[in-house]
């Protein structure tokens, strides 16, 4: 399946580098409305229901802020998104505008999809670390959308039943995990699933050791994906984490099926909405060698063809303070701009804990082949749940691939 994937992505890469390098027009389906208006278009991936009332909101106050331009979304399952966006340039049938995970950004950059905007958006507000995902070759292709991170939380009142603390290391974690597992509550998970939401789930683990992004096969990387392997087999991560995303083992939280997950500050809004009585609370993601976590957030993105300047607009409003204040909250988000984020939560004690939480978290690679090495990655330790290998097989397997494409 893993050599599929590589084949797939190689064979949209040479299409993709055929068009751009033969100087085709990458069209989108926008243009004029029947009211005379400019259409633009982008695609996102949030799954939650809340976030996308959100979007949808701050998409209706841009269409209404002035006369020239209509604003339409359209939603595209994570797992299919890149793909999608491969297809859509082959097909010339591409979004004017994307909210894309930030390690994807250079890749697309690097293949002529995305516009260059540099001088064209104030980016001044941002934070360095996210602002670099928008960036290649000192040309600025985007701006970030919001920054967040994955931190663990756990049930209150659980914890309290079980007579346990809030693990603070692994050995703790595991302990705490057992004991909190019953024959209707399992005591952790996290997403599993063999794409980049999976390796985003599994990065703290790896990086906990004191590896990095680019080495697995060692004693460290080893252990990680051993220690994982052992919550399955414990008992106290279901396997049918493989096949959760976030939002699904949220709704696990919720349901009282697992009494801690890993996961991220975008969930909160829905908790808070869908179980307002929920004792719960949030900690630092239980250490090995030394605290880590991930890097996450969204980018936006101009698609490179005719519509830019009225994408460009577009994104003016929805990156401006007010607007971000509007909703990055609600979202669920870590705001990437200065001048919103230094005010955001001090009456938030939950974000807070996630502010606390983001000095330890790392980007992922960086590099511009990462979907290949994230491919990797998550295959891996997919295979250590699923008992497909044991640690050291998956690993040996894993730094095979990203061998290749680093050296």
């Amino acid at each position: 399946m893993f050599g599929r994937k590589v084949c797939l992505f190689f064979l949209s890469l040479f299409l993709i580098s055929a068009l751009v390098f033969a100087g085709g027009s990458r069209q989108s389906g926008s243009g004029a409305s029947s009211s005379g208006k400019k259409t633009v278009t982008f695609w996102f991936y949030m799954e939650n229901q809340l976030q996308q009332e959100v979007l949808k909101k701050a998409i209706e106050g841009f269409n209404s802020s002035q006369n020239d331009i209509v604003a339409v979304s359209r939603y595209v399952p994570f797992a299919d998104f890149k793909r999608q966006l491969s297809i859509g340039v082959v097909s010339a049938e591409l979004p004017d505008i994307v909210i894309i995970d930030g390690p994807d950004h250079a890749s697309y950059a690097a293949m002529g999809i995305f516009a260059d905007v540099t001088g064209k958006i104030d980016i001044s507000q941002y934070y360095d670390g996210p602002m670099a995902s928008c960036s290649l070759d000192n040309k600025v292709y985007g701006v970030p959308f919001g920054s967040n991170c994955l931190a663990l939380y756990y049930n209150k009142d659980m914890l309290n039943a079980a007579g346990v603390s809030v693990p603070g290391t692994w050995d703790e974690l595991r302990d705490v995990a057992r004991k909190l597992t019953s024959n209707r509550v399992r005591g952790i998970a996290f997403s599993s699933v063999q794409n980049e939401e999976g390796t985003f789930n599994f990065m703290p683990w790896l990086w906990s050791t004191g590896t990095n992004s680019f080495q697995i096969n060692n004693p460290q990387g080893i252990r990680a994906l051993t220690f994982v392997g052992d919550l399955v087999r414990d008992g106290s991560m279901p396997r049918e984490a493989i096949n959760w995303t976030q939002g699904d083992v949220n709704n696990q939280f919720i349901a009282g099926n697992i009494a801690m997950m890993v996961n991220g500050p975008w969930q909160i809004p829905t908790i808070r909405k869908e179980a307002p009585n929920l004792n719960w609370d949030v900690a630092l993601i239980p250490r090995d060698a030394k605290f880590a976590s991930v890097l996450g957030g969204e980018n936006w993105a101009i698609i490179n063809n005719d519509n830019a300047a009225a994408s460009i607009e577009f994104i003016k409003y929805m990156s401006s303070p007010a607007v971000v204040r509007s909703y990055i909250s609600e979202f669920g988000y870590i705001a990437a701009r200065k001048d919103v984020a230094t005010t955001q939560f001090q009456a938030n004690d939950v974000m807070m804990k996630f502010t606390d939480q983001l000095q330890y978290a790392n980007p992922r690679g960086p590099h511009a082949r990462w979907p290949e090495i994230s491919d990797a990655i998550s295959l891996a330790f997919n295979e250590v749940i699923t008992q497909a290998a044991t640690p050291a097989q998956a690993a040996a397997k894993a730094q095979g691939t990203i061998d290749r494409i680093v050296r």
